[in-house]
């Protein structure tokens, strides 16, 4: 197999790099349609409703600059006014909960019975545990069987089992 000339390997390897990362240069910048994921939910960004709404410029956490998005479409959200109550004006709120101060001699309810639970925590009592290995087990040795003459037994001879 005849080797490539350094200049083919450095133009194949460029070729390379660049195919592989014109998928992420074509990413970067453009524009974009905003689709609610939940319908009748609005998506809101700087104050306005951006719902089916084209989004132009890049933002957002993936990028390092601080760049305002241009929105074609968008409508401006009006929150409600909220009033303020403050109890040194001597004013009910306009909304909430109104409470009735209830007079002094009322009726009072029978009062709830008595209620106690408790509960208790407890570690397992000790286990019995096997009696300990010795430290020295007894040596173990496998003998040839024997006749009692003291030659070896035929190849077939089966010993006792159990």
């Amino acid at each position: 197999m005849a080797m490539k000339p350094p200049t083919a390997r450095a133009a194949l390897a460029i070729l390379l790099m660049t195919a592989t990362a014109a998928p992420a240069c074509a990413d970067s910048g453009g524009f974009g349609v905003v689709i609610p994921g939940r319908p009748g939910v609005p998506i809101i960004i700087n104050g306005r409703d951006v719902s089916y709404t084209v989004v132009e410029g890049d933002w957002g956490l993936e990028r390092g600059v601080h760049r305002q998005p241009t929105f074609y479409g968008s409508r401006p959200v009006r929150l409600p006014e909220v009033g303020h109550y403050y109890p040194g004006s001597n004013r009910l709120p306009g909304y909430g909960r109104l409470e009735i101060e209830p007079p002094a001699n009322r009726q009072l309810p029978k009062p709830a019975e008595s209620f106690h639970q408790s509960w208790e925590v407890e570690s397992r009592p000790p286990q019995p545990t096997a009696p300990p290995m010795p430290m020295d087990p007894p040596q173990v040795i496998i003998a040839p069987p024997l006749d009692e003459g003291g030659g070896r037994l035929p190849p077939n001879f089966r010993g006792p089992r159990g």
